[in-house]
């Protein structure tokens, strides 16, 4: 993945801006998150930055379950890039603050998160795999981790004419999974549903297309040619899910994919 682009120039960096890393996490409000939406529409490099945290969340989930992460300093510690102290430690208070309103994400795992937007996809964390012997998790992007996974499933939706492809990694946690979405075209707000052969249904991430959407073979332009891809989890094993579902945030089923 190529490194982070520099906001764009001005005497000062818009709040708009610094306001990627708490969108991608998930814990804005409502009011804010449809201000910054307003703002992505026509910033592309809130976009390009919005597309290199998709990945994130399967990492998280990787974080959560490290041993002995009884304080933040241990978390951060652990990554192979670093921020300055006096950044970081702006950064956590500011995130910490907006998840004691929203209570959507642990603490541990926002101060995870805070140190790898800083650091960037340099960071690199080292924990057990959950399979035999260790093995490491690394900040790579979703598309990266996508393509090395071995287990993937695809379908189009003949009236949305979506395409999605799901890869799936099996976890001692449950499943790991990757979505590939082509032919997306915005504005919309989506999530990944996973619908276990149980009927229980979990949202393993979610985000917003925008206007020029995402993987248009004819798109005017290079970014809106680019699937999406996007990473989520769930406590479900693979034996264990029955299909997968792309939903729009008013219910409609854009493209169904069979585990």
């Amino acid at each position: 993945m190529s490194g982070p682009m520099s906001p764009p120039s001005g005497s000062s960096v818009p709040n708009e801006h610094e306001t990627v890393g708490a969108y991608a996490l998930g814990i804005l409000d409502d009011a804010e998150a449809t201000a910054f939406e307003a703002h992505l529409a026509g910033c592309e490099w809130c976009a390009q930055q919005l597309d290199e945290l998709a990945g994130m969340e399967p990492m998280l989930a990787a974080l959560a379950d490290l041993p002995g992460s009884g304080s933040t300093p241990a978390i951060g510690d652990s990554l192979s890039a670093k921020p300055s102290p006096r950044l970081a430690e702006k950064l956590v208070d500011e995130v910490a603050e907006k998840r004691a309103q929203k209570r959507r994400r642990s603490f541990y795992m926002i101060a995870a998160a805070a140190a790898l937007i800083i650091a960037g996809p340099l960071a690199a964390v080292a924990v057990n795999s959950g399979s035999s012997g260790s093995g490491q998790v690394t900040a790579s992007s979703a598309q990266t981790t996508f393509e090395a996974m071995p287990d993937k499933k695809s379908a189009t939706d003949p009236s949305s004419r979506i395409s999605a492809t799901v890869g799936m990694e099996q976890k001692d946690w449950g499943t790991q999974a990757v979505l590939e979405l082509k032919n997306a075209k915005g504005p919309l707000k989506c999530s990944l549903v996973l619908v276990a052969k149980n009927g229980q249904r979990v949202t393993m991430s979610s985000w917003s297309v925008p206007n020029w959407g995402y993987g248009i073979p004819d798109g005017k332009t290079p970014e809106s040619r680019k699937p999406l891809y996007i990473g989520g989890a769930a406590a479900f094993k693979p034996n264990e899910i029955d299909h997968f579902e792309v939903v729009t945030f008013q219910g409609k089923k854009l493209v169904q994919v069979d585990a």
